[in-house]
């Protein structure tokens, strides 16, 4: 692994657990279960969905349990805790987060860790990313670093980096099981390798380079690693229910600019806008997309993470928005067309 920081080689003393165990998806996914003490286990807590899913697959065969602070169901990056949480981050060995910036309430608790000099070892998974610029239509107070994108896990080159840093991060909490995060981080990377091929051919086979979301901007890494413009409905970063009237004319003119008959609809945001451009646009449906901001409840049935998620429902969609097959040829194993089962 590379080290990114000085490391304090330690256990913590509280040995905290959780009933659900390290490696279950579904049974952590969203929720904090009753922790009793134990001398095998340290717990982490992650403040967002995707790096929860990469922070178990790094932990897994260790004592290490990886716990997710956002609920099933709820968008990470539009979600505001109430303040009860702080205990479960201040209690935690770990608290793995996105940086500062991005969730008000994260920064919120890591100013309390800092200022009550916790133990709670701090993980940013941003750390060393060099992420995209903003356009100049985004707010600035909603920027990360000076004007910057923070949703960089959708470019899983990017994405690598962050699987490091947690890597990295649950050595310095577990010094003892340092082989079995860095063996762990490399089959995850080499996952995420295969991923960005996957993606690459698909937009390789893409008939068309322009394509619409109803969604907040979270897609602009998509767009510029595979060459492709993705059209957001809202311009703001944060997935919150602000959609202007502005924004759905915008976005009927670049679908009749277009000739767009399917748009992506976000799972964990409003569906009204999506159904409103159904109803007035020739659009002739939409489908799922998600920036793996959290899970629904039938993806922790499953067992999906990351991976899943990505191969089971932005793939299929995008391949029906850039035209690579026809709704016909594509299936999806809920939220498909209009979200019908």
């Amino acid at each position: 692994m590379t080290d990114h920081r000085s490391r304090d080689r330690y256990w913590s003393r509280r040995r905290l657990v959780t009933a659900a165990g390290s490696a279950s998806l579904a049974g952590i996914a969203g929720c904090l279960s009753g922790r009793d003490d134990d001398d095998d286990q340290t717990v982490s807590v992650a403040s967002f969905f995707t790096f929860f899913d990469f922070a178990r697959r790094i932990a897994d065969g260790t004592p290490v349990s990886i716990e997710n602070l956002v609920p099933t169901g709820m968008h990470g990056h539009g979600w505001e805790p109430d303040p009860s949480i702080q205990r479960d981050i201040t209690d935690a060995d770990a608290f793995i987060h996105v940086g500062p910036d991005f969730q008000p309430w994260a920064d919120r608790a890591i100013d309390t860790v800092q200022d009550e000099e916790r133990e709670t070892h701090l993980i940013n998974v941003r750390e060393g990313i060099d992420l995209l610029d903003l356009t100049d239509t985004v707010e600035d107070d909603e920027a990360v670093e000076g004007a910057k994108d923070p949703h960089f896990w959708l470019d899983p080159e990017r994405a690598m980096v962050s699987v490091d840093n947690i890597a990295n991060g649950l050595t310095e909490i577990a010094p003892d099981h340092e082989d079995a995060f860095s063996a762990n981080a490399a089959d995850l990377n080499a996952e995420l390798e295969e991923l960005d091929d996957e993606w690459q051919a698909l937009f390789d086979a893409a008939e068309r380079d322009i394509v619409f979301l109803a969604a907040h901007n979270a897609f602009e890494y998509v767009g510029r690693r595979y060459g492709a413009t993705i059209e957001p409905l809202v311009v703001n970063l944060a997935a919150n229910d602000d959609v202007r009237p502005a924004d759905m004319q915008r976005a009927e003119e670049t679908i009749a600019d277009n000739d767009i008959q399917y748009i992506g609809a976000a799972v964990f945001e409003p569906i009204r806008p999506a159904r409103q451009l159904l109803e007035q646009t020739d659009v002739e449906a939409y489908y799922p997309v998600t920036p793996y901001a959290g899970t629904a409840e039938s993806w922790v049935d499953r067992g999906w993470g990351y991976f899943d998620i990505a191969r089971n429902v932005n793939m299929p969609t995008f391949r029906l928005l850039l035209d690579v097959q026809s709704p016909e040829d594509v299936s999806f194993e809920d939220y498909g067309r209009n979200f019908e089962p």
